[in-house]
């Protein structure tokens, strides 16, 4: 989406542009693939009513009006024991703190909402900051669990300012009075959204070459940028050239095809920290417990949390039946990137038959794990101050990724944005 957009924009500028995807489709992160009979997400994604750069996206491309609206539930297991925490008067309820405890989480969520100036916090860990407001009692029963689930062990290495940013988009999607939450999806998902998108880019002339893994970027004797291409195991033999690039990948995989680049610059791009995730995608015969996400607070599940997709989208888009996904949140370099297909589907299902007493492995109709290393950037202490510039020290190369977003926490919209700062950066005079 990063990509797209901002190749739309360039064409919007009157430049010819040519865009090079490794994989044999669009949409990276966001891409949909087939799930058994179905055609969904790779990934799970929601749309707010305050993603005003993704909903302004979708108008041009004619799908804002596609977007259905809904009320979810949200739940907690905690104690071996699920229980709805969805509404002001059910999280008073919700045996796991005590009242004190609930009211100073309170506190800390409705704070941080009212926050304006982010960049104090980024030189504060998010552990400290989250002590200070809620109490350490509150902090291990709650916010860790939550922490860990996105950030694993790196929430050590996390700033305050990650945390500010989920309390703000989230408490942007409730409405007054009891807060419930009101979430977005565009009728057929991402798969709609990107062919669409694809329809609307290939009308506006940008060339689009898929399947087409950049393995070297670097400046050619005549001043034009070089871009070298794997034909399977092997670099092409016939490298284009272009006036400009923008490099769009992880920071890190930028350091390693992009030539020519100072010492400083490529330290600073490959040491930027990234989170990864494997996610199952599970295609059911029932519903599990009606709640759009499921927040783990026990320790000791294969998997991070439980997004049951067909509480927000009508199960008519999968036949009937009930679509999950299980995310489980991983550094780079975690070996479970390494295990095995039926490894992690054993233990997945092992945790599914934890958490839900009614589950039958019976009913499963599919299961579809995707990897993938680099999802999002973390806000680690002092971040702003190490953001890769867009403008390289190399004439003609740019690199736009969301390394340079110090303050998110990684979401369509955020992309979106991301692409249309870029395009009014780079855009002119670039």
């Amino acid at each position: 989406m990063l990509g797209m957009t901002l190749a739309l924009r360039l064409l919007q500028q009157g430049k010819s542009v040519t865009l090079i995807e490794a994989a044999d489709r669009l949409g990276g992160l966001a891409s949909a693939w087939e799930l058994g009979d179905v055609r969904w997400d790779r990934h799970y994604h929601v749309t707010l009513l305050s993603d005003s750069h993704l909903r302004g996206l979708l108008r041009e491309i004619d799908l804002e009006h596609e977007i259905e609206w809904v009320e979810t539930l949200t739940g907690f297991y905690a104690g071996r024991k699920l229980y709805s925490v969805s509404n002001t008067l059910e999280f008073l309820r919700f045996p796991s703190l005590n009242l004190l405890q609930k009211l100073r989480l309170g506190a800390t969520i409705w704070y941080g909402s009212r926050i304006k100036d982010w960049k104090r916090l980024e030189n504060v860990s998010v552990e400290d900051w989250l002590v200070s407001l809620s109490g350490r009692g509150a902090f291990e029963k709650f916010w860790l669990p939550l922490l860990r689930s996105k950030l694993g062990d790196n929430y050590t290495i996390t700033s305050a300012a990650f945390m500010w940013a989920t309390i703000q988009r989230l408490y942007k999607a409730r409405r007054s009075g009891m807060k419930r939450e009101l979430f977005g999806y565009v009728r057929g998902g991402y798969a709609r959204i990107i062919e669409r998108f694809a329809e609307v880019l290939e009308d506006s002339g940008l060339e689009i070459q898929l399947g087409r893994r950049v393995s070297r970027i670097h400046r050619g004797d005549d001043g034009r940028m070089v871009v070298t291409c794997m034909d399977g195991e092997t670099e092409n033999s016939d490298p284009a050239s272009f006036d400009k690039v923008v490099v769009t990948v992880a920071a890190p995989l930028a350091a390693r095809i992009c030539e020519g680049l100072s010492e400083e610059e490529s330290a600073r791009l490959a040491s930027v920290k990234y989170q990864g995730i494997v996610c199952a995608s599970v295609l059911l015969r029932e519903p599990l417990a009606g709640f759009y996400v499921t927040n783990l607070l026990d320790r000791g599940l294969p998997f991070t949390g439980v997004i049951e997709m067909t509480t927000m989208v009508d199960r008519t888009y999968f036949g009937g039946n009930s679509l999950v996904y299980l995310p489980r949140y991983l550094s780079t370099e975690d070996p479970f990137f390494e295990c095995k297909d039926e490894e992690v589907t054993s233990s997945f299902l092992a945790g599914l038959d934890q958490i839900y007493p009614s589950f039958n492995r019976s009913q499963v109709l599919a299961f579809q794990i995707s990897r993938a290393r680099f999802v999002h950037a973390l806000t680690t202490l002092g971040y702003s101050r190490m953001v890769p510039p867009m403008r390289t020290s190399v004439p003609g190369l740019f690199t736009v990724s969301s390394a340079q977003i110090p303050n998110g926490t990684l979401n369509v919209n955020e992309t979106v944005q991301l692409a249309e700062r870029a395009a009014a950066d780079l855009g002119e005079g670039a």
